[in-house]
Formats: structure tokens, sequence, C-alpha cells
């Protein structure tokens, strides 16, 4: 039997998968944080030319002079990637791949690709925040915002990079700085009740049938394909998963339980959806 029709047999047997993605999907998706492409000279030639930013990255964590620039590069940024997103087919093969199992999904992606996918966001735990929603700079209470909608108008009325002052939102609470809800340091604040609904899903599915999918995480990536790992070493009936280009990397612990698909997402989860409905 091939190795994806393994695979396949392992996620319809399965009682639920645990999806962990990183960056790699990301870029799959079209965004490059770390690339100082053509997509990024399109949209942020601007900020490169006046600051020298290289990539999405440095916009991301850069010490802004003016807030109005701030959060002109945010905006524009949200609006984009976010706001004007459609499914793309490699997310549409992942919810298919899902079918009508219980998941749940665990990202750096700060995007929100998957809950604009079909993926409930009551599972989906952005471990980094995510970029739809804001928070108060200092963080005076718990609250997180959707800006979806503002950041569209802030998009769509900046200039010279800059968006009009009375567009930059305020605390509601302590009326000081909002800030998007990354990067944020000590003050990050994670979706209500995601922590624990994680580990609810844990809770219920330990000693069971679990498929733990990993897409696009680097092999040193410490925030989750470290966890995931051990998480696949102390469950018993778990099978891991593990899907990057050019580099795969599992622990000696858990090899007998795992497999490294060596490529491109797009075309390996188009095949992997096809074994599965064949399978079934």
């Amino acid at each position: 039997m091939s190795e994806m029709r393994q695979i396949a047999e392992k996620i319809n047997n399965a009682d639920a998968v645990l999806i962990g993605a990183s960056n790699g999907l990301s870029i799959t998706e079209g965004i490059h944080l770390f690339a100082n492409n053509q997509a990024y000279q399109e949209l942020f030639g601007d900020y490169q030319k006046k600051y020298g930013l290289p990539n999405l990255l440095s916009g991301m964590m850069a010490q802004w002079p003016e807030k109005e620039e701030m959060w002109g590069f945010w905006s524009r940024m949200v609006n984009h990637y976010s706001n004007e997103y459609e499914p793309s087919d490699v997310m549409k093969d992942l919810r298919a791949i899902i079918g009508d199992k219980d998941y749940f999904v665990v990202t750096s992606n700060g995007e929100q690709h998957f809950e604009k996918a079909g993926f409930d966001d009551d599972k989906v735990f952005e471990v980094e925040g995510d970029w739809l929603h804001m928070q108060c700079a200092g963080r005076c209470h718990e609250g997180r915002y959707e800006w979806s909608d503002l950041a569209r108008k802030m998009a769509e009325h900046q200039s010279n990079g800059k968006v009009p002052t009375d567009l930059i939102p305020t605390c509601p609470k302590c009326k000081g700085a909002m800030i998007p809800n990354m990067a944020a340091g000590y003050r990050f604040l994670s979706k209500s009740g995601i922590e624990q609904a994680y580990q609810n899903f844990l809770a219920k599915y330990h000693g069971k049938n679990l498929v733990i999918l990993e897409l696009g995480i680097g092999p040193r990536n410490q925030l989750i394909k470290a966890p995931l790992m051990r998480l696949a070493a102390e469950e018993v009936n778990a099978t891991y998963v593990t899907i990057n280009l050019g580099e795969i990397y599992i622990t000696d612990n858990i090899k007998e339980k795992s497999f490294g698909l060596d490529g491109y997402l797009e075309p390996i989860l188009h095949e992997l959806r096809i074994s599965i409905e064949n399978d079934i």
C-alpha cells in the first residue's frame, strides 16, 4: 500500500484530526512574510522606499514614527490579504479532507484564512493572535475588537501611506492607543476561551485515534511543531503526518507512527483528498 493510501486510511479511521499550520501554508496561499518579492513591492513599495522595509514581517514589527503610517500599513495588509481573501484550492482540499470529523487547528498564521474557509472560529487557536482583531496597547482590559470594516475604510482613504487621524481607534475603556492583536509581546491577548477549548479537545481524544496533520512548519519550530511531536509520543494511538518542502524532521521516538511528505502543500493535499475519497 502506498504511503498516501496509508495516510488516507489513518484519517478515515481517525476519531479526530489535529491540524498544525505555520508559514509554509501562508506561502502556499501567497503570503510570504519574509520575501521581498513582486507582490510585496506592488503592495508596499512606498513603505519600502521611505523606510527600507524589506518584507511584511519588518512592517509588522516596525517602530513607526507616526500612528497614521502604522495603521496605514496594517490596514492595507489586512484589507488585501484578509478582507479580499477567497478560499484557496489548498483550503478547500483541507476542509474536504477533514469532512465531518471533529478537528482542531493550532496555527501561528494570523490572517484568519481558516475561519474564512469554513473552519469553526471556536476550533482555531491562533497562538500569536490574528490580524482582524485589535486590543488595548496597555492591556487595560481583556477585550479584543474586530476591525475588518475599519481596515477597509482605512485602506480606501489613505494618502501617502497614512490614514486620516480621525480613523485611528482608541481604547473604549482607557481611551489609550490600540494595537493589532499580533506581535504584542507580554500584552498579547488570546481569543477568549480558545486555550481551554484546545485542552478540552486533547482531553476528549486522549487515548483515541488522533491524526496530527502538520502543514508547512519548519523543523526548528518550537511553538507548534515540538509540542505536536511530544503529543504524538504521548498518545499511544496517535498518527503524526508532517508535510513540508525540503525540510522533513521527525524525532526517532515517533518514527514508527509517522509519515513525512516532502513537497508542495497544494498537490500533496489534493492527492490526499482524492485518496481519502477513494478509500471511503
